[in-house]
């Protein structure tokens, strides 16, 4: 009988280690590119953990507390046993704590032994105080998603799909896309340009993905969203290689949905756009030295093709698409003894783009056709890193690791027109720019066949610099020890960026045809290389109170400096803080029901991005010409040309000079954080399943963006014995635009970096003698200040069965405030951390409300059923609430700064009971949402066991090719305040069509 209740603790545990982490885990206190194992067992025992694959064996000798820990583990399959006893088998997962208990004579602690067989699901961690997902290479290839780390992110609870303006990203807890931080083997791989992109690591080399939506210790920052952590695979002792080839072809894609006004007119005919897209990898790994130094390396090479048509109402150009990826990846591991362990990360992601336009032809039915050649846009993203990292178990108790890194991300283009003109911007702000100028006809209908058909070169309308690239240099250090009931960690982390960027107008010059005889001009150029140095400092303490219940107490402090062009400081932030606390109690003291909590603190850097217009030097300038023809040599640039009189100015404050870095930012300039509250339980069911509920609460505190309101700024001058003389604006009772005298000076930043809702103190030159004023403005005359919260509770599951598996989650959640953080997902911009939102004061109005990641609901099911041995079926099912929609409008009587319908005002000459000025203001996200979308996702697998090694898969995405309208024309007048019945609420975008993957692959 004992023995039949040994063996049931020992299967009991191991169900129990195939359950649970996947959804709630990640260990407080890891490194976060490797795992622990922890555990008890009698005091002076010798405790010995190997991975024989890998020639790895270390032994410790257990404390007089009777507990031992292996810390900073490589991820991997390991044994341990106790004074060379029986070993037992567990599985470290990047950033958890694996238990091994080794207590003599009690059979409830064998329960909690962890053991992994098929590492399909991971166990519930105790130790762990973080909201974490963990998915591994073997999960992701068994259920039908995306190839890429934000489609494994958006597997887990309180993740959604950002807005597509930004990309593929994704959203956590209610955070705008740009405020999330990804990690490569403990390198930091996000792209701090403008926070929206990261390296694209070849997919096929990632191991395991652990997503940490919440509740992270203080060794993470840089965040208010989440964090992608992605370890990748690496060699051993035995050899093994393999190739595969994925091909998703156009032939079988659906039909993407058509396109219409409100009435039924035909906007835009897609038909005929189509694409398809091809990846091969080969790979190799095994030992160059046994047990001493292995290697991991992976050629992958994919080319995708689209073709993209505008609408016959659009017009335009249409456009043929192909991007080349030749990516690598290195991974080699030298364990020098079994104290001391280096490793090398390196790999490229370099894609290169090249995009052809053409003239477009509609026929009666609207439906397009390819015309002429207009030119062809080469763009380049990606680049190279290198990583070195080392790990040293100094004693049985404290352990060391060190990092250095280096990478490179390019993101430049160039355009050559039909007419053989190579368009190519040096950065030089004030220069000449050579090649095709944009030309755009904006004359009345009356004037011309189409409103808005683009001439000239609309193929580069911007362009970016040729050697425009980020480059990061991180340094980190980190340092564990374990003391008695305390584990204490600590560190520093150092990560410089830098960014050479640029824009400018192909061919220099934006022309646009205003009426018959009159065009205006403009002129934008940007350049600058830009710095970002980021410091941090952290120290954490996991208590161990007693056997079942941990407290964790972590405190981090971010410097962070941003550099302009002249290598200027223009903003820091010294010595953020930010606090973390939280607890986990083990109720059963078996791992089989854990009760979890958590408050921290978060901060957010501002961006690189931030400097290269708004602290550096730029030009932006208008003039108006009358003219009499226009160029016959393709660029339909005007001819006979003569200015305007009285026409030419300057926008913005930019003309061309650097910008005084003293008047970036408010001298009382305060850090952003937000704060963020979890409390949550996990329990184990069933033998086969377990079931966990999480309730979280974030807030913005505070937030830094930009204003431009030089309207305090005025009354301040007026006030302190300034005049008009002084050239401060035009007149007294003219309060709606400034001198433009009052702009030629680099002492005068048309938009300033403050904290909305705080005073505010600038140093500005508001009369051009070069003197700097003090000039103090009230929260209260700046306007509203940033709100944000996000409430959820989340429901997640797992089961795991013989041949079967199944998880999911269901997410209630609210997302409420005026900002939705670093960029402005309503109308797609992009410029991190100094939206629109906080401008002027009357774009506030009405911006409190439900935000655009607001998805109230969500359900989300994945899985694998194994039919026999060579044959099994997967499923991913993604069930959701539609977005808030606004109203977007003019600002009736009131100046609207050059905003146009930007406001959240509608139906004009309704007065509102606020504010009572001939306008109605229309709260954000209260006209209805977006309809639920339903996307069903299946794949069939077949590894035939003929041929061991060898398998086949077909990957049906959103299998009954639901097209739910997925974004709405949100303006519902237009610049002059006229409604615009035909459009607002038009469908913009629907759901992506059925398409569909094939793979073959062996592996040996």
């Amino acid at each position: 009988m004992a023995s039949k209740n040994l063996a049931k603790g020992l299967k009991r545990s191991a169900l129990t280690a195939a359950l649970g982490l996947c959804f709630v885990g990640g260990a407080y206190a890891q490194t976060n590119a490797a795992g622990a194992i922890t555990g008890s067992a009698n005091p002076g025992d010798t405790i010995t953990v190997t991975n024989a694959s890998r020639g790895f064996s270390r032994t410790i000798t257990v404390g007089a507390d009777g507990n031992y820990r292996f810390s900073a583990l490589p991820t991997g399959q390991y044994e341990v046993s106790d004074n060379g006893g029986a070993a037992r088998p567990v599985t470290v997962n990047v950033g958890t704590s694996s238990t091994v208990n080794f207590t003599s004579g009690d059979a409830t602690t064998l329960g909690t032994v962890t053991v992994v067989g098929t590492n399909q699901v991971n166990p519930i961690d105790v130790s762990s105080v973080e909201s974490t997902t963990i998915l591994t290479a073997e999960q992701i290839a068994k259920i039908p998603v995306p190839r890429d780390g934000t489609s494994v992110a958006l597997l887990a609870p309180g993740t959604v799909r950002g807005d597509s303006a930004f990309g593929n990203l994704a959203s956590f807890g209610g955070s705008s896309v740009a405020e999330n931080q990804y990690y490569l083997n403990g390198f930091n791989i996000t792209n701090t340009f403008a926070n929206l992109n990261f390296v694209q690591v070849p997919f096929e080399g990632i191991a395991e993905q652990q997503v940490k939506t919440g509740g992270y210790g203080a060794e993470f920052g840089r965040s208010t969203g989440g964090v992608l952590n992605q370890i990748t695979k690496r060699g051993s002792n035995e050899f093994h290689a393999g190739g595969n080839i994925f091909y998703s072809p156009e032939s079988l894609d659906g039909n993407p949905h058509d396109l219409f006004l409100n009435d039924g007119t035909l906007v835009r005919d897609r038909s005929e756009n189509s694409s398809w897209d091809a990846t091969a990898a080969i790979w190799a790994s095994g030992a160059l030295v046994k047990d001493r130094l292995f290697a991991y390396g992976l050629l992958q090479y994919g080319k995708s093709e689209s073709d993209a048509y505008p609408g016959v109402l659009e017009g335009g150009s249409n456009i043929a698409s192909s991007q080349k990826r030749p990516n690598w990846l290195l991974k080699m591991d030298w364990n020098i003894n079994d104290s001391n362990i280096l490793e090398l990360t390196s790999m490229s992601d370099t894609r290169k783009t090249d995009t052809d336009y053409f003239e477009t032809n509609f026929d009666a039915d609207g439906k397009p056709s390819r015309g002429d050649y207009l030119g062809t846009d080469y763009s380049e993203s990606g680049g190279d890193f290198y990583v070195l990292k080392y790990t040293g178990y100094l004693t049985d108790t404290f352990t060391l690791s060190a990092l250095a890194g280096h990478g490179t991300f390019k993101r430049n283009n160039y355009s050559v027109s039909a007419n053989g003109l190579t368009n190519s911007y040096s950065g030089n702000v004030g220069g000449a720019v050579p090649g095709c100028p944009l030309v755009i006809d904006g004359r009345p209908p009356s004037q011309k066949d189409v409103t808005g058909v683009y001439s000239g070169c609309d193929l580069a309308s911007q362009l970016g610099r040729p050697d425009a690239q980020d480059t990061r240099d991180q340094y980190r250090i980190d340092a564990e020890w374990q003391l008695g009931d305390h584990l204490l960690r600590g560190g520093v982390d150092i990560d410089n960026f830098e960014s050479v960027a640029g824009e400018s107008y192909s061919g220099g010059i934006y022309w646009r045809y205003i009426q018959d005889g009159v065009v205006r001009k403009r002129v934008f150029q940007s350049g600058a290389t830009v710095e970002v140095d980021q410091t941090a400092y952290y120290i954490e303490d996991s208590w161990s109170i007693t056997d079942n219940f941990i407290a964790y107490l972590g405190l981090r402090w971010d410097t962070f400096e941003n550099k302009n062009g002249n290598g200027e400081t223009f903003a820091k932030i010294s010595n953020q803080f930010a606090p973390r606390l939280g607890f986990s109690w083990d109720v059963f003291g078996d791992s089989t029901f854990k009760v979890f909590g958590n408050a921290g603190r978060y901060a957010l850097p501002l961006t690189a991005t931030v400097a290269v217009r708004g602290a550096s030097a730029s030009l932006f300038s208008e003039e108006y010409y009358t003219y009499t023809g226009v160029a016959t040599d393709g660029t339909g640039a005007p001819t006979g040309i003569a200015p305007i009189p009285g026409t030419f100015r300057y926008l913005n404050n930019e003309f061309g000079v650097g910008k005084n870095p003293a008047t970036i930012a408010s001298s009382t300039l305060d850090p952003m954080y937000q704060d963020e509250y979890i409390l949550g339980f996990q329990k184990q069911l069933t033998d086969n399943v377990s079931l966990g509920v999480r309730g979280i609460y974030r807030d913005l505190k505070r937030a830094i963006d930009d204003t431009c309101d030089y309207r305090p700024i005025i009354d301040w001058a007026l006030a302190n014995g300034f005049t008009a003389n002084d050239g401060i604006f035009q007149a007294p009772e003219d309060r709606s635009a400034p001198n433009e005298m009052a702009f030629y000076n680099p002492g005068f930043p048309f938009c300033r970096l403050y904290n909305p809702g705080q005073d505010s103190v600038y140093h500005m030159d508001v009369n051009g003698d070069g003197v700097l004023e003090t000039i103090p403005v009230s929260a209260e005359d700046a306007g509203a200040g940033a709100k944000r919260t996000y409430s959820a509770l989340e429901f997640f599951f797992q089961g795991n069965w013989d041949r079967f598996f199944l998880q999911g989650s269901y997410t209630y959640a609210k997302s409420k405030g005026n900002t939705e953080g670093g960029v402005k997902s309503d109308i797609g911009q992009s410029d991190t951390g100094t939206t629109q939102d906080f401008d002027y004061p009357e774009l506030t109005y009405g911006a409190y409300g439900y935000l655009p990641n607001d998805r109230r609901h969500t359900l989300k099911l994945f899985g694998n059923y194994e039919i026999t041995d060579e044959w099994s079926v997967g499923a991913n099912l993604l069930v959701q609430s539609g977005r808030p929609v606004n109203c977007f409008g003019a600002y009736g009587a009131r100046p609207d700064h050059g905003y146009g319908n930007g406001y959240f005002s509608c139906d004009p000459g309704v007065p509102d009971a606020d504010q009572n000025n001939g306008y109605t203001i229309v709260p954000r996200g209260s006209q209805g949402t977006t309809p639920w979308t339903k996307t069903l996702d299946l794949n069939v697998a077949y590894q035939p066991a003929f041929a061991p090694g060898l398998q086949f898969k077909v990957d049906v995405f959103n299998v009954f090719n639901a097209q739910s309208a997925s974004t709405f024309d949100e303006f519902g007048e237009d610049a002059a305040g006229n409604p615009t019945p035909e459009t607002y609420k038009r469908a913009t975008e629907y759901q992506a069509p059925r398409s569909v993957r094939f793979m073959v692959q062996y592996d040996f």
